[in-house]
């Protein structure tokens, strides 16, 4: 992100954000050794809330840190917001942003508690996992299953000024999670791009750059068009590229599934998206060599969570789609 404070509010703290897509990744303890090490490099440094359950290999780290206690408001933990204001740290660490705060509290919401320290001039450093943002939360659950009550806006984390997305190890690696860190740089590059907007417009910099992009949206009966459709609208509009949507024609389709896909084609035309009905026996091939005469930079497709024995032993449409479209970016819409 960009090093300059936000000019419309010098006296503002910065807010930087591990991100996590998955349970388990790091996240916190990222967070808390970049505590460690900004207090090592001189900064005032304080921890201003914890996990219910502090894992054993963060003890060190914590160890090592000031610690604001949080208050007890009916049983529920909650950041001591005016104890950091008489403070005044230069930093304080907040680990998990999604929290709501019982009735009673200064604010309803913790990140409402983070967005009142980061107005008074301290740094926040915290961290988040994906599902817990309100506007991804659906997706989430749609490839895993779980299900969470407790969000933050993303126009909240549209304010950071840095967004670290934490890696699940390599080996750990699975469709799914594939599935999740492609959501998760999609939305960090959204997060820096509405930074670049922020300093552009507060420096009077007139955005000139052209069309050199281009999306292709896949459009299948189930596929999760108005996610597409979402992502495509809000990057053409940030890259003033063309968006276009194909569909491979199949035999045998249901009644069900034709008035789906027609309702999908017909959004797709009344969103501006320039549509094509594709003949080809093989639907990856087809799009690929569609994609590349038409100078394609990214294809959305959409993809299900489930596996039946074909996709086992062949590899899912989406991994050969992955595979075969080497050199143009793939982005996955779970359905």
């Amino acid at each position: 992100m960009l090093d300059e404070e936000k000019t419309s509010d010098s006296t503002r703290g910065r807010l930087k954000v591990f991100l996590g897509y998955a349970s388990g990744v790091g996240k916190s303890f990222r967070m808390f050794d970049e505590g460690r090490r900004r207090r090592d490099r001189g900064q005032d440094v304080v921890v201003g809330a914890l996990q219910a359950k502090v894992p054993a290999e963060l003890e060190p780290l914590l160890g090592s840190l000031e610690i604001i206690p949080t208050l007890n408001i009916k049983g529920v933990p909650v950041i001591d917001v005016q104890a950091i204001l008489e403070r005044r740290p230069q930093v304080c660490l907040i680990d998990g942003l999604a929290y709501d705060n019982p009735p009673g509290s200064r604010n309803a919401h913790r990140w409402q508690d983070v967005e009142e320290l980061l107005s008074a001039g301290i740094t926040i450093v915290a961290s988040v996992n994906l599902q817990h943002i309100e506007e991804q939360r659906e997706a989430v659950e749609k490839l895993t299953g779980k299900k969470v009550t407790q969000t933050i806006p993303r126009e909240f984390l549209n304010t950071a000024d840095e967004i670290v997305i934490v890696d699940a190890p390599t080996q750990a690696a699975t469709e799914r999670s594939s599935a999740l860190r492609e959501m998760a740089l999609v939305f960090s590059a959204d997060v820096i791009d509405a930074g670049l907007q922020r300093y552009m417009h507060s420096h009077g910099i007139e955005q000139t750059w052209g069309t050199h992009e281009r999306f292709l949206l896949c459009l299948t009966p189930r596929a999760n068009f108005e996610g597409m459709m979402a992502t495509a609208r809000r990057n053409a509009a940030r890259f003033h590229c063309d968006v276009l949507a194909a569909y491979v024609r199949q035999p045998n389709i249901s009644d069900a599934d034709r008035k789906l896909l027609e309702s999908g084609l017909a959004k797709a035309r009344e969103a501006g998206a320039q549509v094509e009905v594709l003949e080809g026996e093989d639907p990856v091939e087809t799009i690929v060599r569609y994609a590349r005469s038409h100078g394609v930079t990214q294809i959305f497709v959409g993809h299900s969570a489930k596996k039946d024995l074909g996709t086992r032993i062949f590899g899912s449409t989406v991994s050969r789609l992955v595979r075969a479209a080497r050199g143009i970016d793939v982005r996955v819409f779970p359905h």
